[in-house]
């Protein structure tokens, strides 16, 4: 676990301190795209992080070799070497697209090419574990056509998802914390030596989202572009391609005993292939929800526009920050829901905890519906907007003498305020109030 931490305080420490130098590089090449109507950000940001990402990734590929306890992935296997040949490919096509807006029919086949590499070099889908059956093995084209069709589903994931700032860096490093986290078990806890490059990738893809999170936070002064949101997807593909094509589970001896018996103690094998879903998910479900919306309004199905779930969740009062955690929230459910199900599958406290957590998620998601009032004791600790008005309006006395015409002045017209459309900074995001720019303190007159 040493070296893992290790390699994964390299590749962020990397990958943040290039951050810094690829902007002013990105500023100086004009990698900075202007807005486009459905874009959230409001100047004009650079993008190229994916180039830091990179040296990020081949620094933590190059400690983990000169290390002692995980120099034998490298000895052992050529999956390192599968993933870095796949990884320059998408590298070098994100950064094209990044500078100069490629096709997206070119960028799919530059996938294809990048998961036909690693499949050449021995990082493919041999066979698929079937509860009660056993292991199921593919033949070549099956294992082929299999792993391609997983690359780019998992790339081409990431990259819808990443609308927001820091949106498909965190849920990426959740993905991957709970991959790590499954793959360190089978590795440790089963002495299985071939989950051994899968626990690796996933500790450096943690350190390359950790080292680029503070630099893309709200407000982001980097995107990744496709140059990080490919690179990213094609390592979590990697991961579990690794586990589950790699990792034989009659060696987990868990095909004993009953049907039933069987199928429950298979679930830990099937993580490999549900954990990639829990990245894959949300952006699936507002790629179908997208699909029927336009083509209910009669538009294409390509048709950009405002209605992805991000920004929904903007529409409906949540600021840029929140909404990015909620959508963590979820992805963290899902991720370590499932891995913690794959240990405990027996246990219904784990079931119910998933689904207490559940609807805390649900009410997150109507917060801004519901405008709730802290009590006063609570007030110094939550957000001005939650608090109770603590201003009673004030009383005018009445006048008993008419005042004279000269103590009479003009009464003043009010002031006319130009309205200024809401921002994506605010609570109200962009819903429909808008704000002045003469604000002025809740309770005063005027």
């Amino acid at each position: 676990m040493r070296d893992y931490l290790l390699t994964l305080c390299v590749t962020a420490a990397v990958t943040y301190l290039l951050t810094g130098p690829v902007r002013k590089f990105a500023i100086a090449t004009g990698a900075m795209p202007e807005i486009r109507a459905r874009d959230v950000h409001r100047e004009p940001t650079p993008r190229l992080g994916g180039i830091a990402m990179f040296f990020g990734l081949c620094a933590g590929l190059l400690v983990a070799d000169h290390l002692q306890n995980l120099n034998s992935v490298f000895e052992q296997s050529n999956e390192p070497r599968a993933l870095l040949s796949g990884a320059v490919l998408i590298w070098i096509i994100g950064v094209l697209d990044d500078k100069f807006e490629i096709d997206a029919l070119i960028k799919l086949g530059g996938q294809m090419i990048a998961a036909g590499v690693m499949v050449m070099q021995g990082l493919t889908i041999l066979w698929i574990p079937v509860p009660g059956v056993g292991t199921v093995s593919l033949t070549s084209w099956q294992g082929t056509l299999l792993t391609v069709a997983l690359v780019v589903v998992t790339i081409n994931a990431v990259n819808f998802v990443d609308g927001l700032d820091g949106l498909a860096a965190g849920m990426v490093c959740i993905a991957a914390a709970a991959f790590f986290l499954y793959s360190y078990r089978i590795w440790f806890g089963y002495m299985i030596e071939a989950a051994a490059p899968a626990t690796l990738f996933t500790a450096i893809l943690m350190g390359m989202c950790l080292g680029f999170l503070p630099h893309n936070m709200h407000p982001a002064r980097i995107f990744m572009g496709d140059s990080g949101s490919m690179l990213i997807g094609l390592v979590l593909a990697a991961a579990a391609i690794s586990v589950t094509g790699q990792v034989d589970p009659d060696a987990l001896k868990i095909f004993e005993g009953s049907t039933r018996q069987a199928t429950h103690a298979a679930l830990p094998v099937f993580i490999p292939l549900l954990l990639p879903l829990t990245i894959i998910a949300i952006p699936v479900a507002d790629l179908v929800l997208a699909i029927v919306r336009r083509t209910w309004s009669g538009k294409s199905p390509f048709a950009a526009d405002r209605g992805h779930l991000h920004h929904r969740l903007l529409e409906i009062g949540h600021s840029h920050s929140r909404a990015v955690l909620i959508m963590y929230f979820w992805s963290a459910l899902i991720a370590f829901g499932v891995v913690a199900y794959s240990v405990h599958s027996a246990s219904m406290w784990i079931v119910l905890l998933i689904v207490a957590l559940s609807a805390v998620g649900l009410v997150l998601l109507l917060l801004p519906r519901f405008t709730p009032r802290a009590p006063r004791w609570a007030e110094a600790f939550v957000p001005p907007r939650y608090r109770r008005s603590k201003i009673q309006p004030e009383t005018v006395p009445t006048l008993s003498y008419e005042p004279e015409a000269s103590d009479e002045e003009p009464e003043e017209e009010p002031e006319e305020r130009t309205p200024v459309p809401a921002g994506v900074n605010g609570a109200t995001a962009i819903g429909p109030r808008s704000r002045f720019p003469d604000r002025r303190k809740a309770g005063t007159r005027g």
